[in-house]
């Protein structure tokens, strides 16, 4: 070889270029994908950089690069690569890879990656005599979104002009894609439509006929998918879709704008009155369990949209809360869902006799379990198809019915006095790859979903996690949000895992809701609330890929996060204690103690009882970092001061961007945690003071509200700490009180409580612990009038830091302040017509408690109307003392005190 000349070897054959021994223990493993091409002139791979060695990009577009006898052979072509370095914004922008070497393309190669990107990509180390000693395949979801920004802006799914439909998808990756056209929801005839590439978007589209209205489509993708290692043809759904036939393997051809879809009164509809977040009080509610168990609602609308229509027990109740003060009605997933099978004569329901087994038995959760995968009942945390109504909740699950019955939901809920938010989950799918199941990643393979260094799909949201980090992924997140808001008037979202999304994801969210006004759109999108789980963990916790949507990071966005730190103080422990008996502040720990070791000796109890009371003020102020106030050491502490796990207690940069929780889907309902945590022997007369106080704190509190549907009617769940598939059984959600609160349905399912079922027999075959109905309405007649008194006072919905800390103290904090009791005062002067001040008193102790407050000596103060009009006799016991400005409260008691 001529010095100063280099030589390619490009294949390990007999006769070939400067031929080598097989290259032994050369690292080649094609099914993984380590290097990353960033974009079009940057690939980022965790090697070793070396003058001495080569590096290239092996591409081909039939999708045939395989490696055999020492290196690799297929139709390839090479992209060369110069050491590099990554710059401090490409550092930024992917911090996961900042310590990888970087390689840039060799400019004579530059316009190769466009082709490059459409077939199969594999990165290649060679020495300096050509030997292969390293090949991975490529991740690409950086140099998609660097080739094609500008599809960011494009149209996507189905699009209407003048009655003639147009269908857009994007596919950068592949090399061919049609439109399959079928005349049947399944089965049929079909015909096959040629789509046309935008090179610059990657999106391919054809428009089509008017008569091509309500048709049933495919796309037929041809494209090369990492996991098979060959181009296929996969045919799928569209991400867009709109409508789809039962089952979801088709998607249906729609105008949502159409006459037929809009039930009487839609485009007219009349919404209760836009509060501000932190006004809102929330009641999360499944579909199925809103009216699966209520025989006021007809059979065949059981479980199903239509069910929020009529004039039931369970609308009954929601228009009773709805006067009380609640404002919106949190619906867990109800779009497009992998699990539940659609048509009701596909389902499988239990076969067992479950109401007459033990309270305490094992069979009934082994029942449920033989036909949980195939009957009615999932929480529905399973996206198949994100901008779709799911059809196992529609009377008719065939095509665009359940369009229609959506949006009557919608405006049933809104008649009664509630706005609507939707559960939304963005953060994963239900499948990955080629399952039949995976849309996104069978059209654009290996861009939609977030994927791990060696290139295999990241899992910590328990199933196939997205990368809404990547462009595409983003503006799906973004697009899918706004067609909610605009066609079916939806008026909030929760966000589920919303850490795993960027905070930038959920501005340009917000940004886009805001947008949206009534005289354009028929909504006011700057009404839409939005918040969603902060939580920190997985590969993207601490910011590893980008600054994410969590607690902390969205102070100061407007965009509200559940707060666990107040549900723990209130509760006690955590949700995954392995003895659930630790107590908190509204569970025993203030004078009732059951006993567990886990509770430690008397000091600790005090001494923890005390941390939680100050988590539980920080909480009642809106989890504001920069709120301070005199904690229980007797130091003035910022929230932000007060620790929790390790963590600031207080994170928030004003109140609406905290919702305050006590119980919710996940985890043990208030009412289970209670039957945990109370000694045994508690009254239920106790336990359902015990229950309205713990709500109290979530009530009463700044920010957001949020309750679990049938908390405030002691619901629960058989101790079943993870009821996403546990059937209607486990889930049941009664509105007569003669059918119980569904305590004593059995064991809760083995698989997620099995641990638990020491702890849990003697108490579900306790008949004791099962309210009757004068309990059931006495917690119910208690969370209302917490509604009432809330809705009653603007000084319970400041909204900034300044009202806060104005308006709010803890009058007896400090060194000297009763373990067990927490007071609250509210200046209400200026902004309240009726009352100067609104003193609470939070006593979880079983004794009644003086507590004097300065500022009250001398005053004219009474029990709240609300409460003094309420049939609990037991508040009524309150007194105040106005020589000493002392209040005293009974045992177990949530008062609130009025100063006109």
């Amino acid at each position: 070889m001529a010095t100063g000349h280099e030589a390619w070897r490009t294949a390990a054959t007999e006769g070939h270029l400067l031929p080598q021994p097989a290259a032994r223990g050369a690292d080649a493993d094609l099914s993984k994908s380590s290097a990353h091409w960033i974009d079009r002139g940057t690939v980022a791979w965790k090697v070793e950089p070396s003058s001495s060695l080569r590096h290239s990009l092996a591409f081909s577009k039939k999708g045939d690069i395989t490696y055999a006898k020492g290196d690799l052979t297929g139709d390839i072509r090479i992209i060369r690569l110069l050491p590099g370095a990554l710059t401090e914004a490409q550092k930024a922008k992917w911090p996961h890879l900042a310590g990888h070497a970087a390689f840039t393309i060799d400019p004579r190669d530059a316009d190769l990656a466009g082709k490059a990107s459409r077939g199969q990509v594999v990165a290649v180390e060679r020495d300096a005599s050509g030997a292969l000693l390293a090949a991975t395949g490529v991740q690409l979801p950086g140099v998609l979104d660097d080739l094609h920004a500008k599809a960011v802006t494009a149209d996507l799914g189905p699009s209407w002009s003048g009655g003639t439909p147009r269908l857009s998808v994007w596919a950068p990756t592949a090399c061919k894609v049609e439109l399959a056209l079928h005349r049947a929801p399944s089965g049929g005839t079909r015909t096959v439509h040629a789509m046309r590439r935008d090179n610059g978007t990657g999106v391919w589209s054809v428009s089509g006929q008017q008569g091509w209205k309500d048709r049933y489509y495919t796309f037929l993708v041809t494209v090369y998918v990492p996991a098979e290692g060959k181009v296929v043809t996969n045919e799928v759904t569209d991400p867009y879709s709109l409508s789809l036939a039962a089952g979801s393997g088709r998607s249906q051809l729609v105008d949502l704008s159409d006459r037929s879809l809009r039930p009487d009164g839609w485009s007219s509809l009349a919404k209760p009155k836009a509060v501000p977040q932190e006004k809102s009080s929330i009641y999360e509610l499944h579909v199925r369990d809103f009216s699966a168990s209520d025989t006021t609602v007809p059979a065949s609308r059981r479980g199903t949209y239509s069910a929020f229509t009529g004039d039931s027990a369970g609308m009954k109740e929601l228009r009773g809360l709805a006067k009380d003060g609640l404002t919106h009605v949190h619906l867990l997933p109800v779009f497009d869902i992998a699990t539940v099978p659609e048509r009701r004569a596909e389902r499988t329901e239990p076969g067992c006799d479950l109401a007459s087994m033990p309270p305490d038995s094992e069979e009934q959760q082994a029942c449920v379990a033989r036909t949980a995968a195939g009957d009615s009942f999932n929480w529905g945390y399973d996206p198949l198809h994100y901008t779709v109504p799911e059809g196992s909740y529609a009377t008719d699950p065939e095509g665009s019915s359940r369009i229609r019955e959506f949006r009557s939901m919608v405006g049933g809920l809104n008649g009664a006095g509630l706005r609507v938010v939707m559960d939304v989950v963005y953060n994963h799918t239900h499948a990955a790859g080629q399952d039949p199941t995976s849309v996104l990643d069978r059209i654009v393979p290996g861009y939609y979903h977030r994927l791990l260094d060696d290139g295999t799909v990241a899992s910590s949201t328990c199933c196939a996690n997205t990368a809404p980090e990547h462009a595409m992924m983003g503006k799906l997140v973004v697009d899918s949000v706004v067609t909610w808001a605009r066609e079916y008037k939806v008026d909030g979202f929760r966000f589920d895992l919303m850490g795993h999304h960027p905070k930038a994801n959920m501005l340009a969210v917000r940004a886009a809701l805001d947008r949206l006004t009534v005289a354009r759109d028929g909504v006011d999108g700057k009404s839409i609330i939005l918040y969603g789980e902060g939580w920190n963990f997985g590969e993207v916790a601490d910011d590893a890929r980008f600054e994410q949507a969590t607690q902390a990071n969205m102070a100061g966005t407007g965009i509200g996060t559940f707060s666990d730190r107040l549900r723990d103080a209130v509760r006690g422990g955590s949700p995954f204690d392995p003895d659930p008996r630790v107590q908190g502040f509204g569970s025993g720990l203030a004078g009732a103690p059951n006993g567990s070791p886990a509770n430690g000796d008397e000091a600790q109890q005090r001494a923890r009882l005390l941390c939680y009371q100050d988590l539980i003020k920080v909480g009642l102020a809106g989890n504001l970092r920069d709120y301070t106030f005199t904690a229980s050491s007797g130091k003035e502490v910022k929230g932000s001061q007060v620790g929790y796990n390790g963590s600031p207690a207080g994170y928030t940069a004003s109140p609406g961007e905290v919702v305050t929780y006590i119980d919710a889907h996940d985890n043990e309902t208030l009412f289970d945690a209670l039957a945990y945590k109370l000694p045994q022997a508690t009254t239920m007369a106790d336990r359902v003071r015990m229950q309205s106080l713990s709500l109290a704190t979530a009530v009463l509190g700044q920010g957001t509200s949020f309750v679990h549907a049938g908390s405030e009617r002691l619901r629960s769940k058989s101790l079943d700490r993870n009821s996403y598939d546990s059937g209607d059984w486990f889930n049941r959600l009664l509105w007569d009180c003669s059918a119980g609160n569904g305590f004593g349905a059995g064991l809760p399912p083995k698989a997620d409580n099995e641990d638990k079922w020491q702890y849990a027999r003697p108490l579900l075959a306790d008949p004791a612990l099962k309210p009757d109905c004068a309990a059931i309405g006495a917690a119910r007649a208690r969370y209302g009038e917490l509604l009432k008194i809330r809705s009653s006072s603007p000084v319970f919905g400041l909204g900034s830091l300044a009202e806060v800390q104005k308006r709010l103290t803890f009058p007896t904090s400090g060194t000297s302040e009763t373990p067990g009791v927490v007071t609250m005062h509210l200046d209400a002067s200026g902004i309240d017509p009726r009352w100067k001040s609104i003193t609470v008193v939070f006593n979880a102790t079983p004794e009644a408690r003086p507590q004097t407050v300065a500022a009250l000596k001398g005053t004219q103060v009474t029990l709240h109307p609300v409460q003094t009009a309420g049939d609990d006799a037991v508040v009524k016991q309150s007194t105040f003392d106005p020589a000493t400005g002392t209040l005293t409260v009974p045992a177990r008691t949530v008062a609130v005190f009025v100063q006109p």
